[in-house]
């Protein structure tokens, strides 16, 4: 009856929808967060059993299976022709780039200083999508950007011991990509959606990600444990297809610039789990800094 009620059905609509959508948006996006952050504790498990580029590419090649699967499953046609270069950014930055740089970073660098590239992902990301989307976030928003990034550089860096790594070249690297990577992913997302963009972007790779894995394989030792197998498969199915699923619709409902800006809690997650999966020792300015972090996504999440 409420329903039918032509007085009150245009409220219900321009209020409830819009919020519901944010709220929807917010939510995948954090779940893609939680899973991203297991992506360099699951590496450093991975790279006892493989090499760096055995791990990336079987990682890929797992992740394309599962993609195709649903793709096939769905019956879904091939996107069309004017997605195709998108795609294409998306696969050279997000299943290619930023998992063989961050990968051949942690084979020197511990995850806690590997942390310093998601820590300043947000705001690449969200620099990226102004340019390619002619977005003008408020200065605002710009401030808390900023904020939160500049505390979590700095957390991750005294994590690290206040020194850079040799492995900074490859974080920095990764870091570019992967925003070119997730800011075309999210502008595609509005019209695919968010399964498909990663699904397809995983199938493009697929015979490069086949002819890594022979090659990688073939020059680099394999020596199997119950961590590398648990890490190559979390990376593949988490990682790589689920997290950035729920990632991509969760920047499709509540744009990139917002959404790049729950990341800025990932390098505080990867640090937990470091502490529970790896065993490596969490300072006791992680509280102070978590706090930070989360004043900061409270104040970008309120710009409008």
């Amino acid at each position: 009856m409420t329903a039918q009620n032509s007085a009150t059905l245009p409220t219900t609509i321009a209020v409830t929808e819009p919020a519901r959508g944010v709220a929807t948006g917010t939510l995948l996006a954090s779940l893609g967060v939680i899973a991203f952050s297991l992506t360099f504790p699951a590496t450093a498990w991975g790279l006892e059993s493989f090499g760096p580029w055995s791990l990336v590419a079987l990682r890929s090649v797992l992740a394309a299976a599962i993609a195709g699967a649903f793709l096939l499953a769905r019956r879904v046609p091939l996107p069309a022709r004017e997605h195709w270069a998108g795609l294409a950014v998306v696969a050279a930055g997000v299943v290619v780039g930023f998992p063989l740089l961050t990968t051949l970073a942690l084979t020197t660098s511990t995850t806690s200083h590997a942390a310093v590239v998601v820590g300043l992902l947000p705001l690449t990301t969200a620099a990226l999508s102004a340019l390619r989307t002619g977005a003008r976030p408020s200065r605002r928003f710009w401030a808390a950007a900023l904020a939160g990034a500049a505390v979590v550089l700095a957390f991750t860096v005294a994590q690290s011991g206040g020194s850079l790594s040799t492995g900074d070249a490859y974080l920095f690297g990764a870091l570019l990509v992967c925003a070119a990577g997730y800011t075309e992913g999210g502008r595609l997302a509005r019209t695919l959606p968010g399964w498909q963009v990663v699904g397809w972007a995983l199938v493009l790779c697929l015979p490069l990600s086949l002819a890594g894995s022979a090659l990688g394989l073939a020059y680099e030792p394999v020596h199997l444990t119950g961590h590398g197998v648990a890490g190559l498969v979390w990376a593949a199915a988490g990682s790589t297809f689920l997290g950035l699923y729920v990632w991509y619709r969760g920047m499709a409902e509540i744009g990139a610039p917002r959404a790049s800006q729950l990341q800025l809690a990932q390098p505080l997650l990867t640090l937990v789990w470091s502490v529970a999966l790896l065993g490596e020792r969490l300072s006791p300015a992680a509280p102070a800094a978590a706090c930070a972090v989360l004043v900061c996504i409270a104040v970008t999440q309120r710009v409008k």
